[in-house]
């Protein structure tokens, strides 16, 4: 099985699936193994990725040059190659067992549930697994009333941000009465870090059909579509696949499963802007005109594109329909929290071993994602915080590590799921950089509709960036925090309510590092250039010249094996000398 998700084609699997096929035909083998492309994986950071079944074996970060000896090894002779195995941080002896690596073992899955197992070009594959059975339930055997409550008693909420329940937005939607109503995938996700959407699509894009087939059949739509970014073409060219097949199938078009019901699915590619993931934005852009939001109410549900009925959910959302009506509310329910049913995806970013995408019960501890499945910091570094939520999100600091993770719990503490972003970071992060980071991208990002939040984030944007260039003054503080709260009264749209969110966070959970960069102007992080500078301690410098040679403006001399100095006047504070020395000579402060 070969991962053939964005990440690992990006690393060159498909020219290692070439390269495999022939050291099979080679060596013989093409009629005893089968080589099969698929979708994501979710452990993003190892590939190229290659399991092997039934044998349970997992091989990563794969070259064309291995190829040869792995299949001569373990396909002809049945010896594993130890050395293509994953070893997991801090120890010696790799894991050959896909069940007994940390990063899967603790995750349960749902929309994910077909990830590194089929071919998500073949319909048959999906077919196998299950695949389109609960909507041959919904159409001939349930009422649009009983489909409802059974997504209503699941307790499935939208997994695009707010975490609204679903089943209510379909029950409002049933219930407006229209000549017309569509259904919508919000596939536009855009936060920095987050490509959930994405690798659903990319590993089973039969999965949302079938679950938007199934949401048609709820509220009475006849036309539902998929909004994607045009960032994504693997995605777009899967998809596209995926909605033919169906109609071949018969499971789109006219009369589908002799039920008299008639649904077909359009693809609408977006430009990748940020606020077309709000829904009336999205729904403009549909319809071809400038895509800033509306005022609500009315809702979607009551008047979205062209003025008809419209029920928007997120990729994530879609997929797990199916497999509720499949397997019924209870089991579903049974699953995460009193208040946050079922299982989240993540994507696991930043500093962590362990990057990828994971699927964990609502509920689970951030020490158990960071720890457990993430494999800890690199480099022995300290956990410092984790922005859940990209933009739209805040921090969530080391001394809530133990914080279960659900829509209410990370909003009390300043957090938000949001679509599910997850960026990881260490002690070397500066949160007065990251928030301004956060920020300049959600300015850059506002459609400027709304003063609040297009001067608003403007002016906050302006302060940090002084702040971080030790230029802050007394009462910044405060007032980025009644600035961050007036933006969030004032804007229309959930960009705009969201934005000040990773200042506001990082002030609540981080306030000393604010004063510190305002007062004592110094970076504690060692990250902001203006409050940094780097010296050499000559009790430590063996004078190798290593820096020397790295530096690129020439900022460093000294004699052969003598202590070196540093040239503040011309160093431009790239760390490279940091990075470079092996003695720890390079200091920062």
């Amino acid at each position: 099985m070969v991962c053939a998700g964005t990440a690992c084609v990006s690393c060159g699997s498909l020219g290692i699936k070439k390269i495999l096929e022939d050291e099979i035909q080679k060596q013989g083998l093409e009629n005893e193994i089968l080589v099969v492309t698929t979708g994501c994986n979710g452990f993003c950071g190892q590939g190229p990725i290659m399991a092997v079944q039934p044998d349970g074996i997992f091989y990563q970060k794969l070259t064309p040059k291995d190829i040869p000896h792995l299949v001569e090894e373990h396909f002809l002779k049945g010896r594993p190659v130890k050395r293509l195995m994953y070893i997991p941080p801090g120890e010696e002896n790799p894991v050959p067992l896909i069940s007994e690596i940390g990063f899967f073992q603790k995750q349960r899955l749902i929309a994910l549930r077909n990830k590194g197992l089929i071919d998500p070009e073949k319909i048959d594959e999906y077919i196998a697994r299950d695949g389109y059975r609960a909507m041959a339930k919904a159409l001939t055997s349930m009422t649009p009333e009983e489909i409802i409550k059974e997504i209503k008693d699941s307790g499935l909420r939208g997994r695009g941000g707010a975490g609204f329940p679903t089943g209510r937005k379909w029950e409002f939607c049933r219930k407006t009465k229209g000549d017309a109503k569509y259904i919508v995938c919000n596939a536009d996700e855009g936060d920095p870090g987050a490509y959930m959407d994405r690798s659903i699509i990319e590993s089973d894009p039969h999965a949302v059909i079938e679950g938007m087939l199934i949401g048609a059949k709820a509220i009475g739509s006849n036309k539902g579509f998929v909004y994607i970014r045009s960032e994504y073409p693997l995605a777009i060219e899967r998809l596209g696949t995926a909605i033919e097949q169906a109609r071949e199938y018969g499971l789109l078009g006219k009369n589908i499963f002799d039920a008299g019901f008639d649904f077909d699915i359009e693809m609408k590619q977006g430009a990748g802007a940020f606020v077309c993931g709000e829904e009336t934005s999205l729904i403009h852009s549909i319809e071809g005109i400038t895509p800033e939001p509306s005022q609500r109410p009315p809702f979607p549900a009551q008047s979205g594109l062209w003025g008809k009925p419209t029920n928007i959910n997120n990729v994530e959302t879609w997929a797990n329909v199916p497999r509720i009506i499949l397997r019924g509310a209870d089991w579903f329910a049974s699953i995460g929290t009193e208040k946050s049913k079922g299982t989240k995806v993540f994507s696991l970013v930043g500093k962590i071993n362990n990057t990828g995408l994971v699927e964990v019960p609502m509920g689970i501890t951030l020490r158990e994602i960071i720890y457990d499945i993430g494999g800890g910091i690199p480099g022995g570094k300290k956990f410092k915080a984790v922005q859940i939520g990209g933009p739209s999100g805040g921090v969530v600091p080391n001394a809530l590590l133990d914080l279960p993770i659900d829509y209410e719990r990370l909003t009390e503490v300043g957090a938000m799921m949001g679509s599910g972003g997850m960026v990881v970071m260490d002690e070397d992060t500066c949160m007065v950089d990251i928030a301004k980071y956060f920020l300049a991208f959600t300015n850059d990002e506002s459609c400027g509709k709304c003063t609040s939040c297009r001067e608003g984030s403007l002016a906050m944007l302006e302060i940090l960036t002084r702040i971080s260039e030790g230029k802050g003054k007394e009462g910044d503080i405060e007032f980025l925090e009644e600035l961050g709260k007036a933006v969030k009264d004032a804007s229309q749209c959930g960009l705009g309510q969201t934005l000040p969110n990773p200042v506001l966070s990082t002030i609540k959970h981080f306030r000393d590092e604010y004063e510190a960069h305002i007062k004592d102007k110094k970076c504690p992080a060692h990250t902001c250039k203006e409050l940094i500078s780097y010296y050499i301690d000559s009790d430590k410098c063996i004078g190798c010249g290593l820096c020397s040679k790295k530096c690129l403006v020439n900022a460093i001399s000294g004699e052969k094996k003598k202590p070196h100095q540093i040239d503040k006047s011309k160093c431009i504070k790239c760390g490279v000398c940091y990075d470079s020395c092996k003695f720890e000579a390079v200091i920062v402060e």
